[in-house]
């Protein structure tokens, strides 16, 4: 959706609507135990959790009306779907969202203190590109050069995630989103033990990026995203696991690229042209970059 909030205009994803209010009642009604959503219809009132394209600074809206509500506006018939109010501002960490009744441990090392004693420092960098572009060729490329110089390294592919920690996910929009946090929680983590996380993911929407880009801001941890662009055509003619051919033919819906759209980075940190640039020579320029 398009969201407006003050004289501030980005895109928005709603993420779940986390409660839904019975006003015969006046009460909340929460999703079902054991899975299931809710949903909004006409005239409701619910508890939405929205995750945008870029950071949105607002207040409370007892505070200042005009910065504590927004409109959500369908992007395709341009009418306004949704009025909200902003109950709560707070300092929060951009990953907030957490299981009930925990606290967070700090450590007893600070992180200058554990980077000191092991030499090393941390930074996550982010490859997106088409399916065949080339991302986890040059991230394996980046991990092995990295680690052989002597720095802690450690790759995070978009299949190798699959793997158990994303295991439960499918394709669809919501789950690659959440397939995204995951990595990207995982990536600071990481980034903050003094290793660089290699992220290869195709990471097809903007706001997902931005998502794991604000997770390091907010840890004040190095955010390297790098656009591996490769040609639909070039990408298509590798093929190595015949997912182009799958989706051509019908089998295989939803592949970025054919069935599912991807958005380009419009700010990323490094541009690899993949067509044109080895996989050795693209580590080698995103290793000189990181040591910059």
């Amino acid at each position: 959706y398009g969201l407006k909030c003050g004289a501030r205009s980005l895109r928005a994803t709603v993420e779940a609507v986390d409660s839904r209010m019975d006003v015969g009642r006046l009460e909340e009604e929460r999703p079902p135990v054991g899975g299931g959503r809710l949903a909004l219809r006409l005239n409701d009132i619910g508890r939405v959790r929205l995750r945008c394209d870029a950071p949105l600074i607002a207040d409370a809206y007892a505070d200042n009306r005009a910065t504590g509500a927004f409109i959500l506006v369908d992007e395709r018939t341009n009418d306004t779907v949704a009025a909200g109010m902003v109950r709560t501002v707070g300092d929060r960490d951009a990953g907030a969202p957490h299981s009930p009744d925990v606290t967070w441990s700090p450590s007893e090392l600070e992180r200058s203190a554990r980077w000191a004693a092991l030499g090393t420092s941390g930074a996550t960098v982010w490859l997106t590109g088409l399916p065949a572009s080339g991302k986890s060729t040059i991230a394996a490329a980046l991990e092995a050069r990295l680690v052989t110089a002597g720095r802690s390294a450690y790759r995070l592919d978009g299949d190798n995630v699959r793997h158990g920690l994303s295991g439960d996910l499918g394709f669809s929009a919501e789950d690659r989103a959440e397939n995204i946090r995951r990595v990207a929680h995982v990536a600071r983590l990481l980034a903050d033990s003094g290793t660089v996380a290699i992220v290869s993911l195709v990471s097809p929407a903007a706001a997902d990026r931005a998502l794991a880009r604000e997770l390091h801001r907010a840890a004040g941890l190095p955010f390297l995203e790098v656009w591996i662009d490769t040609p639909l055509e070039v990408c298509e003619a590798r093929d190595p696991k015949g997912l182009y051919a799958r989706a051509r033919a019908g089998t295989l819906p939803g592949l970025t690229g054919i069935g599912a759209p991807y958005e380009a980075p419009t700010a990323a940190e490094l541009v690899v042209r993949g067509a044109e640039v080895g996989a050795g020579e693209a580590a080698e320029r995103l290793a000189r970059e990181l040591l910059r």
